[in-house]
């Protein structure tokens, strides 16, 4: 693979803002979108005039044209949308980075803005159910995501010997995190093993503290140029590499049927993401790995080549997903098990905390941060660094 040299560093995170999470608000998605652009405008200094880049999910219920008629943007010159919900991400703020360092635009902005745990469950949709490839799956009852990572999960389990207490390991590590941090829903809410063990289960092997959380909440980040970030109001927070990844054959959610159903898109991502970077996986300090549900972070860690394949439950043991206590400190602010969410973009934001040094389980002198997007969907990651 060529790497994208040209990219390295040519961008930076400038601002960034979200709201509060919480089961339900009472603001509009467009209202929190708008909200919290404005506010990542701020956060960098720089006017919601100047911004000339749209880019976002293509389940995202708002619109370019909304966005820009309500915060004042001036002309648009790129905008952009990136499918397979929490797979976009990271994707949404790599094509802002591009549209920058590609000079396509000079101020770009990325969001998310998600009224989930107010709003309805897009499985229990009749059209939704019947779409290939879940037609040959969810009439038979595998209706909603968690089953469909359940299965996935027990091949994994049966293949590796991984085990429960692997998987409460991270979710006991990320709660820890979200205890630390005031703005994760789970703040005041400490979780032993045996809180996790006794949980009920919601598709075995998976129990309820598997499961990310159903969040009402926004966020967004502003990109610009390298040069102008460092005249602006924080430390830049550098975009070093970008990927996108599709394997080959595969099924969003189900990739039952490849001869070897656990290299997902992370795989297809990472080969790319690492040969657009200067440093590799031993070079991360701290990493913000999505988790729409536990087991995906186990994927994840031997994806991107923390560990080799079957290591990853091991890894998980001693603390070692913890802040302080770890090797490879992941979710700081709790991820979307314990602080929200929200397609995963609450894990940018925190990684830029990371960068800045301003988080609430801050790594000390932490240079580079990996956040990845969804795995069993169409994926991409991002590498930080200051």
């Amino acid at each position: 693979m060529s790497p994208a040299v040209g990219f390295q560093d040519a961008t930076a995170i400038a601002g960034i803002a979200q709201t509060a999470f919480s089961k339900h608000l009472e603001p509009t998605e467009a209202e929190l979108a708008c909200t919290v652009i404005v506010d990542a405008c701020a956060d960098a200094g720089i006017d919601p005039s100047e911004i000339n880049a749209l880019c976002s999910y293509t389940m995202e219920a708002t619109e370019e044209v909304d966005i820009v008629r309500n915060i004042g943007c001036g002309e648009i010159t790129f905008f952009s949308q990136v499918g397979y919900g929490g797979g976009a991400g990271c994707g949404v703020v790599g094509q802002a980075a591009m549209a920058v360092a590609t000079g396509q635009a000079e101020v770009a902005v990325a969001w998310r803005s998600r009224k989930r745990g107010s709003g309805p469950r897009p499985w229990t949709s009749t059209s939704v159910q019947l779409r290939v490839p879940g037609a040959w799956t969810r009439p038979f009852g595998m209706l909603r995501p968690v089953d469909e990572i359940a299965m996935l999960t027990r091949r994994y389990m049966h293949e590796y010997g991984a085990t429960r207490d692997h998987l409460a390991n991270v979710a006991m590590a990320v709660r820890k995190h979200a205890n630390m941090n005031p703005a994760a829903i789970m703040h005041d809410k400490p979780m032993s093993r045996e809180d996790y063990m006794a949980s009920r289960w919601v598709s075995e092997p998976l129990c309820l503290f598997d499961n990310c959380l159903e969040t009402d909440g926004a966020l967004a980040c502003v990109i610009v140029s390298a040069e102008r970030a460092r005249d602006l109001r924080h430390p830049p927070v550098y975009v070093h590499a970008f990927a996108q990844g599709l394997p080959p054959e595969h099924q969003t959610m189900v990739n039952f049927f490849n001869d070897d159903p656990l290299t997902g898109p992370a795989w297809a991502c990472a080969r790319r993401l690492w040969a657009n970077s200067a440093f590799g996986p031993e070079d991360v300090n701290v990493a913000q790995i999505y988790d729409a549900f536990s087991p995906l972070i186990l994927l994840s860690l031997e994806g991107y080549g923390f560990c080799k394949r079957g290591e990853a439950g091991p890894m998980t043991e001693n603390g070692n997903l913890e802040w302080e206590k770890g090797s490879l400190p992941v979710n700081t602010a709790g991820g979307g098990l314990s602080e929200a969410y929200v397609h995963g973009f609450n894990l940018i934001n925190e990684g830029v905390r990371q960068m800045r040094g301003t988080s609430t389980a801050q790594v000390d002198g932490a240079e580079t941060c990996l956040v990845t997007s969804g795995e069993g969907v169409p994926t991409s990651a991002l590498l930080l660094r200051r």
